[in-house]
């Protein structure tokens, strides 16, 4: 890249751009010798133009040279004629000094290298041309620091190697740096500059820095300076592996983008195609098969692709490696350089050569003739167009990943055996089967693949996969095949929202089976049937189902099933009252899952174990198990799934909770990752959740992408929802907080096919909570619209509570806030307002409630104010110690909504601002100034003593100090003149 050009993002390379300036003296008086060493595209040329434009702005004196490929005709010393031609056009006078100095340089400057019809001028030595530089260099760094930069010295001649060679060796007595930088891909076994290399880094004066590719963050930085407008997280997972780190490749493949159509940019091939030019016929003919045969390819592999015999493919070989095309990998195989050479190769194969290639490679795959896996089989048979292999092979390779922990590659190898599937003619050639081959069935990988899509947290799309086939089933479809998607449809449903009759499907499924003998299928159709029938809270149905489905499981040894019908039966234990027999049955589980070395049946126990223990408010314990429930995920290659999702946001949530902030917020960072949309949207309203407690109002930014995603699970806007009402209010929005409130419970209210759920109770008294603190600068009119909605909240939840057959640690803490909410509000409003002694009771059962359930930041809210109400009631000393309790925690979280409630209630920090002062120079004092602003909404004293919390003869005093300090014969006129003085709005 030219040094004045319009340069590309840098994006990271902080620490090696720092490492250079420190290798090259920048910052001292000191020079030094750096070669720069790196692969073509990883942004020497970038990183250069930085440390030049860093050093110009210290003064520091520039020079710039570039090698060029002449091939062999290169002129010598040519990046130093560019060098002392640029200074001979930006400072003639300071050129010409060098010239009167020492004549021999002369010749290095361009004007002397032309071609003209002079005669040729007197020769120079190279001992006296090599002085003249070096003496050249230190003069013009007698009044600055200078710097040589000389690019690309893999394409130099041997005389500037040669001169390079002599300045890094000699001394220099002035500020002299030299940064020499070259392709570290180029430097083929027999390349001149390896040798050269070798002997320079040898020098004391000489420090060799190689730029690697960036990390995968990097990359990603990189791609969102480049293309500023999201993109599809696919396509930039494409981006990222093709280009591998490298800055120029991601800048090519992201302006290519949106018009290459996945291939590699033409300017972009032509680069990488120049290497293949420097090989023979055979060397060519090794390459492109091994560009046919992917990025790795295995000896054995390469040798049934191109027919020669072992002398000749070796000596191909040898000549690809030592051209830096291919690497080795091991005793047996070979990878190229770059991803993109490969890709580069095989787009500039012509159609019948790559048709070729892939057949004999899906020969040698399908004989066994060679090592590979079912995925390598598929490609190699689809593209040489044998569709029925490439279907078989696709579902083989699908359960290959699937055994592995790859759900998203199985979901992709079973969707394009379904899309090959979709040929009558393929179809019609798998399910022929054959002796020692088994038949492919349609239902059976839809099946497959929604069960994979589900594992990689797909869940919409695997809902879609069984329900179209399940459509698409003709009616003299075997019954099995609809019982086997009934139980695809169930399974995802379960763990969703969705507006689907489950318990029909479900009850369809199990008449379908009614005659089959004991089977796995029928025993995983009794226990899904189990779960619709519990959701329908028809618990004695649901445990009849449960144990039926456990007793075929336990004689057939069925360990999964199990696992699901007892923790079924364990919840429905927990509904009815017994939470400790819950737990025991599931610990249970879990111990067999272990026994019997079932990850899966593991992960979910401890999942519901976990979620048992927070429900009883065992917050610690739960944490510990969740951690465990991700950690085990994580090594199924279900983080994203079902249970494992479930494991790292439930347990987020429950840390927010337990008030470890910090850790929560690491726990969502989704930094550097790709998830499904779904689980990108649930991490991300728990990290609203934590912003809401810090009082973060630019969060809101994010809430128009998230009411996108609340249409898939009910925790998505129950959880955003609440932190929403908390940010509206916080930004003085009573509006927006009614409305985010009452699209959050009409949208769960519909997912979940009903109006009453539990998250409502906590919904309503967070919106209590707002329209209190908003009734203290309300109108009349708007007090008495807070009154009226506050009741309906407190009445909803009231049905809510009458409603729910078990109230865990949670439910009554969030209980006892809605009335302690309710009796604020009239209390604040002036209208109706509780006696002293309720509204301190009802706040004290908040307190209560919440310390009992662990929640650290609502116990301390819930302590401010009751701290509140017990000033006002004139119990100071508990006031204060409550007070303190809230200010302790709310500092250690962050929560700086709570501090300023606090700092409201016990007046400003020591240090704070000036107060107002009156027309006579007395100062007002806060609580005058609060005062004086309700006199002026028209509030009596009373009303004043109500929303301050404090007596109403308190009041009077305040009032009648604040008319003698501004001289004032009444109560308006007293407003009238702190108006005109500026002392309230």
């Amino acid at each position: 890249m030219p040094l004045d050009a319009t340069p590309t993002p840098l994006v990271g390379r902080v620490e090696e751009l720092r490492q250079l300036a420190e290798l090259v003296g920048a910052g001292d008086a000191a020079g030094g010798a750096v070669l720069l060493g790196g692969d073509a595209g990883a942004g020497k040329s970038r990183l250069v133009a930085e440390l030049r434009a860093r050093v110009l702005a210290d003064g520091w004196r520039v020079l710039v040279g570039h090698c060029l490929d002449f091939g062999d005709g290169s002129p010598p010393y040519l990046p130093f004629s560019e060098a002392l031609g640029r200074l001979a056009a930006d400072s003639p006078g300071l050129a010409a000094s060098l010239v009167d100095v020492d004549p021999s340089i002369s010749v290095l400057l361009p004007a002397h290298r032309l071609l003209t019809e002079d005669p040729a001028p007197e020769p120079t030595g190279r001992a006296a041309l090599f002085d003249a530089v070096h003496a050249g260099l230190s003069r013009l760094s007698e009044d600055a620091s200078v710097l040589l930069i000389v690019e690309d010295v893999h394409w130099a001649d041997q005389s500037t190697r040669d001169l390079l060679r002599l300045l890094f060796a000699r001394q220099f007595s002035s500020p002299v740096a030299i940064l020499a930088t070259y392709r570290s891909d180029d430097l083929h076994r027999r390349h001149p500059l390896r040798t050269a290399l070798s002997e320079w880094v040898r020098l004391p004066t000489v420090s060799r820095l190689q730029l690697g590719p960036l990390s995968d963050q990097e990359s990603r930085d990189l791609v969102r300076e480049l293309h500023p407008d999201p993109m599809p997280p696919q396509e930039l997972r494409q981006i990222l592996t093709r280009a591998e780190g490298n800055p120029f490749f991601i800048e090519e493949l992201v302006a290519a983008a949106e018009v290459s159509g996945g291939l590699v940019p033409a300017d972009l091939a032509d680069l990488l195609l120049v290497r293949l030019d420097q090989l023979d016929d055979y060397g060519r003919l090794v390459v492109r098969a091994a560009a046919v045969a992917g990025r790795r390819v295995s000896h054995n592999l390469l040798a049934h692709g191109t027919d020669l015999d072992e002398a000749a493919l070796e000596e191909a070989l040898r000549a690809a490696v030592e051209a830096n095309i291919l690497v080795a990998l091991g005793s047996d195989g070979y990878a190229f350089r770059h991803a993109l050479l490969a890709e580069a190769i095989y787009q500039d194969l012509l159609p019948g050569e790559r048709v070729r290639l892939h057949a004999k490679y899906a020969a040698a795959l399908a004989a066994h003739r060679v090592e590979g896996s079912a995925a390598e089989l598929s490609r190699h048979a689809r593209a040489s167009h044998d569709l029925v292999t490439a279907t078989r092979a696709s579902v083989q390779a699908g359960d290959e990943a699937m055994s592995v922990g790859g759900p998203e590659e199985a979901l992709r190898h079973y969707e394009l055996a379904l899309e090959l599937l979709a040929d009558p003619g393929v179809a019609a050639g798998v399910l022929s089967g054959g002796d020692e081959i088994d038949p492919v069935d349609r239902t059976d990988v839809v099946v497959r693949a929604s069960n994979a899509a589900a594992a990689a947290g797909h869940l919409v799309r695997s809902l879609a996969l069984a329900e179209t086939q399940l459509l698409a089933l003709p009616d003299d479809a075997p019954p099995l095949d609809r019982v086997r998607l009934i139980h695809a449809i169930a399974v995802t449903a379960l763990v969703m929202d969705h507006k689907l009759d489950l318990l029909a499907l479900t009850t369809e499924a199990v008449q379908l089976m009614a005659d089959q003998p004991p089977s796995k299928l029928r025993a995983n159709i009794l226990s899904v049937h189990a779960r619709a029938t519990a959701d329908r809270a028809r618990d004695d149905d649901a445990a009849m189902w449960a144990s039926e489905a456990l007793a075929i499981a336990r004689d057939l040894n069925f360990a999964a099933v199990a696992t699901d019908a007892t923790i079924q039966l364990a919840k429905l234990d927990e509904r009815a009252g017994d939470p400790e027999a819950a737990v025991s049955a599931i610990a249970a589980v879990i111990d067999e899952a272990k026994a019997a070395g079932d990850s899966f049946a593991e992960l979910r126990g401890l999942y519901h174990l976990a979620s048992l223990h927070y429900s009883q408010g065992r917050l610690s314990s739960a944490i510990e198990l969740f951690d465990q429930a991700v950690r085990k995920a994580c090594a199924l290659g279900r983080r994203w799934a079902p249970y494992g999702l479930d494991a790292v946001a439930i347990g987020a949530i429950v840390t927010v909770v337990a008030g470890d902030w910090a850790a929560a917020e690491k726990m969502v960072d989704l930094t550097g990752e790709a998830p499904p949309e779904f689980a990108e949207a649930l991490l991300a309203s728990i990290g609203l959740e934590i912003a809401a407690g810090r009082g973060d109002v630019g969060a809101l930014a994010i809430m128009p992408r998230l009411r996108k995603s609340w249409q898939i699970d009910g925790l998505v806007p129950i959880t955003s929802g609440a932190a929403a009402i908390d940010l509206y209010g916080e930004a003085g929005d009573i509006a927006g907080a009614i409305a985010v409130h009452d699209d959050t419970v009409a949208t769960v209210s519909t997912l979940w096919q009903r109006t009453g759920f539990p998250a409502r109770t906590r919904l309503a008294a967070l919106l209590l909570g707002q329209l209190a603190t908003a009734a203290a600068a309300a109108t009349v009119s708007e007090r008495e619209a807070f009154i009226a909605r506050g009741d309906e909240l407190a009445a909803a939840a009231d049905v809510m509570s009458a409603k729910s057959r078990t109230v865990g640690p949670e439910g009554r803490a969030w209980t006892a806030r809605v009335k302690a909410e309710q009796a604020r509000l009239h209390w604040l409003a002036g209208i109706t307002p509780p006696e002293e002694a309720d509204l301190i009771a009802a706040w004290r059962d908040a307190v209560a409630a919440f310390d009992a359930f662990g929640h650290v930041y609502e116990t301390a809210r819930s302590r401010a104010r009751l701290a509140a109400v017990l000033f006002a009631a004139g119990e100071t000393a508990e006031a204060g110690a409550e007070a303190d309790l809230a200010r302790a925690s709310a500092a250690t979280l962050g929560a700086r909504p709570l501090l300023e409630e606090l700092r409201a209630l016990t007046g400003p920090a020591a240090g704070g601002g000036r107060a107002p002062r009156s027309r006579d120079g007395d100062a007002l004092t806060t609580r005058e100034r609060e005062v004086l602003a309700l006199v002026a909404t028209g509030r009596s004293n009373r009303e004043i003593a109500q929303q301050l919390f404090i007596s109403a003869k308190t009041v009077s005093v305040h009032i009648s100090n604040v008319m003698a300090k501004l001289d004032a014969g009444s109560r308006t006129e007293a407003v009238a003149v702190a108006r005109r003085n500026h002392l309230i709005d």
